[in-house]
């Protein structure tokens, strides 16, 4: 692979910023329509209903994503929604558990999953309200975005950040007088007044929000296009060095970031369009093992216990973090490094700890202090680090 540095960062770059026209046109068709499926969650919501998710493969951790967003809304710092990833057997516990108040999600890549169209038709005859993200039949049914399902699994995962972020904008609205205050999150709706709007305003200027956030994350794309291209060539080169000869990929991440590091381990051993496997384990994909070592020894411990057990002199170990202060990220790259493996940081804010202490060879820093919008350009950043490895094998 010597020599190629300059044809792979042109590749990473112009691959990054190809991303943003097609987010332009998707969130400029789709605000109004979106901020208009933000009101009707708002109101099942508050009828007592639930998001339930679900998807195949890749998907799934869609589905994994979208339920701990509304269940742990650190950011927008309101009221927990109730959300269900119902993956490892939709078909059946679907129709089991729906009511007719329930949110419906189901996730596919741009081919379609006709067992997923055949569950979401189940909900809406049970009078959900269905998100086909993308398919062909929902109350809010969606082309894909992309032919490519790296790309539209990205768009799609920032219509749903939309959601969960803007959601809570229509509760403000039906619940609360002009005392309200919305405190610190205030930030994240400008457009929240002490008066009390008519739902047109508001839904307007939810959509005009939406489009604003697909904007930040375009100019994020173009800025890490511009500034980090060089070092994800790099992280890029040093992991198929190590796949070359015999490494293993271990991911890891908390929360959001646990649903990319597996997003990232299921595309590397089911990889699109047929393309050769490779051997990848997202530490994050283990609930019993995970929540038998946070409960007999520490949160701290969880990643580190499982990189001990897996981890093997050359392997990469890739922790991916919006913060990069994790604890438990930090004591697995901790023992990463002895263990000489090749460390990788997909990073936000100022990278944290783990840019301070040096804990990785290649950091990649999406310099943003707002979380989803992190998220997203991590999604495509390692989207295009593993188009780059594959295109350039051995």
């Amino acid at each position: 692979m010597a020599g190629l540095s300059t044809e792979v960062r042109t590749f990473v770059s112009e691959r990054l910023v190809e991303r943003n026209p097609l987010s332009r046109a998707l969130f400029e068709r789709e605000a109004e329509r979106l901020a208009r499926a933000c009101e009707e969650m708002a109101a099942r919501f508050q009828r007592g209903g639930r998001l339930l998710a679900f998807g195949r493969g890749a998907a799934a951790t869609d589905a994994q994503h979208v339920s701990v967003e509304f269940v742990h809304p650190v950011i927008v710092g309101k009221r927990a929604l109730p959300a269900l990833d119902l993956s490892p057997a939709f078909s059946r516990w679907l129709p089991a558990i729906v009511r007719d108040a329930d949110i419906v999600m189901g996730f596919s890549d741009p081919a379609g999953d006709e067992a997923v169209d055949a569950a979401l038709a189940q909900a809406r005859a049970l009078h959900a309200y269905t998100f086909a993200l993308p398919g062909p039949d929902g109350d809010f049914a969606l082309n894909a975005p992309s032919p490519e399902p790296f790309v539209s699994q990205e768009l799609i995962e920032v219509l749903y950040h939309t959601l969960w972020e803007t959601v809570h904008v229509f509760f403000e609205h039906g619940s609360v007088g002009s005392s309200h205050d919305v405190g610190a999150t205030s930030f994240l709706y400008p457009f929240l007044s002490e008066t009390k709007q008519d739902t047109a305003s508001i839904v307007s200027q939810v959509a005009a929000s939406i489009r604003a956030k697909a904007r930040d994350d375009e100019r994020l794309r173009a800025e890490v296009a511009r500034d980090q291209a060089d070092r994800i060539a790099e992280a890029a080169e040093g992991v198929r060095r190590r796949l070359d000869r015999g490494a293993s990929l271990l991911m890891f991440g908390n929360g959001g970031s646990a649903t990319d590091a597996n997003d990232w381990a299921i595309d590397c051993v089911s990889p699109p369009r047929g393309l050769v496997p490779i051997p990848a384990l997202s530490l994050s994909f283990e609930p019993a093992t995970i929540t038998a070592v946070a409960n007999d020894v520490g949160t701290d411990v969880i990643f580190l216990r499982q990189l001990i057990a897996h981890g093997r002199q050359g392997d990469v170990a890739i922790a991916i973090s919006t913060s990069g202060g994790s604890a438990n990220l930090i004591a697995a790259l901790e023992e990463a490094r002895k263990r000489d493996m090749l460390t990788l940081g997909l990073l936000g804010y100022d990278g944290g700890e783990i840019v301070r202490r040096g804990l990785v060879d290649i950091p990649i820093v999406v310099h943003c202090d707002y979380i989803p919008r992190i998220q997203e350009v991590q999604a495509s950043i390692y989207h295009v680090m593993t188009e780059a490895w594959r295109q350039w094998p051995g």
